[in-house]
């Protein structure tokens, strides 16, 4: 019903009073629908019939509270919220609660003065033209959740299919992996592939922004990575070939952070690289922890990236660890920001092997003070040295 052509429904017991209601408000403009009861009036509710409801207060059988009453329990939204605007003789605080508890929008005193009820009726309709009016944009936005939503289960199932589905087996190293996003889905992605002279690569990166976007970006890593691996067999030269692969696509307008490391069974040796990103930390045997940083700008910033790459000598029962800045992108007890060197209060004294390392990183980052303060895709992996 539209509230250019609906009409108000004025009901009341006595035809007298009513008619020449009626006709005063037909007389301002307003189509009018009359009946002489409350049980009618239901009726004609259901009917489809009126855009509001101006009921006496006393009729016999129903009365206008009744009235009002069970229309505010109809299942039907439209009739449910039909503005309802209640007549009445008595006057005092008793019966102004009852009018209101019972559902009415408003209420005027009688003798019933026609301008002090024109003006109310109008002020019901354009609140009651609001209230539609966002009802209907919730229906919209819900729709809109619900499709998001959607998208945002394809792109988890997406990006599920991308992670390794199975640890490396590297002879004399251990690794472990961990991955949180934010949300369903995030920009961070890690993956590993033996190189064709038998070492491997283990590489992470991490892209701006959450959700469909991002998990299409991390898909489209792994595809480089893969392409880069079969170009060059060092780590910077690697990284040097996903950053032109990037930029060739995006021209600039995104850029990710990313590392890698390379890995040959039985060697102590592994050499790293980083474009942007967070400083590879290291568990020495006497207990303090190493970082070292990544030696070029972020991945996609420019046309041409010259990686640097360090080597490192890792000892037995030595643990690394590559991680994603969501590892330290919370708050503390204070409130304040974190910063990269307070990732390294999460790292372990002691562990037993590389699972056990991160998992207890895993619980230092989720049951810690700043857990609840948690805002970015956290991604993790841990390689040790047996």
């Amino acid at each position: 019903m539209s509230s250019s052509s609906a009409p108000i429904l004025l009901v009341d017991d006595n035809a007298f009073s009513r008619r020449l209601l009626a006709r005063s408000l037909e007389m301002s403009g307003f189509a009018v629908l009359e009946c002489g009861s409350g049980r009618e009036a239901l009726e004609l509710i259901e009917a489809g019939e009126p855009m509001l409801l101006v009921l006496d207060y006393e009729m016999p059988e129903l009365t206008g509270v009744e009235v009002c009453a069970q229309v505010r329990a109809n299942i039907q939204p439209a009739i449910a919220t039909l503005p309802i605007i209640l007549l009445t003789a008595h006057i005092g605080e008793k019966h102004e609660i009852e009018c209101l508890s019972a559902g009415a929008d408003d209420f005027v005193t009688k003798p019933v003065n026609a301008t002090t009820l024109k003006a109310r009726i109008q002020t019901q309709m354009r609140l009651h033209g609001l209230r539609t009016e966002l009802r209907e944009q919730k229906v919209e936005t819900d729709r809109w959740r619900a499709l998001h939503e959607l998208d945002l289960d394809a792109a988890r199932s997406t990006q599920q299919a991308i992670l390794p589905a199975h640890l490396p087996g590297i002879s004399g190293w251990q690794v472990a992996a961990h991955y949180q996003p934010l949300i369903q889905v995030g920009g961070d992605v890690y993956d590993w592939l033996r190189l064709p002279d038998g070492a491997w690569l283990i590489w992470i990166a991490d892209a701006t922004g959450h959700g469909a976007a991002a998990a299409l970006l991390t898909t489209f890593m792994k595809l480089v990575f893969r392409h880069a691996a079969t170009e060059g067999q060092s780590a910077g030269e690697i990284l040097n070939t996903v950053n032109a692969d990037v930029f060739a696509v995006f021209k600039g307008r995104s850029f990710l952070t990313a590392a890698c490391m390379i890995v040959r069974p039985g060697s102590e040796e592994v050499i790293f690289a980083g474009a942007g990103h967070p400083a590879l930390l290291i568990r020495r045997l006497d207990g303090h922890v190493e970082s070292v940083s990544s030696k070029a700008p972020p991945v996609g910033v420019h046309a041409e990236l010259r990686c640097g790459i360090t080597s490192i000598k890792v000892e037995p029962g030595e643990t690394l660890l590559l991680y994603t800045d969501g590892l330290y992108s919370m708050k503390d007890e204070s409130g304040e920001r974190l910063i990269p060197a307070d990732a390294q209060n999460l790292i372990p004294p002691t562990s037993k092997s590389a699972a056990d390392f991160l998992e207890q990183v895993v619980t230092a980052l989720n049951s810690g003070p700043q857990s609840e303060s948690i805002s970015d895709d956290v991604a993790l992996i841990a390689l040790r040295r047996e």
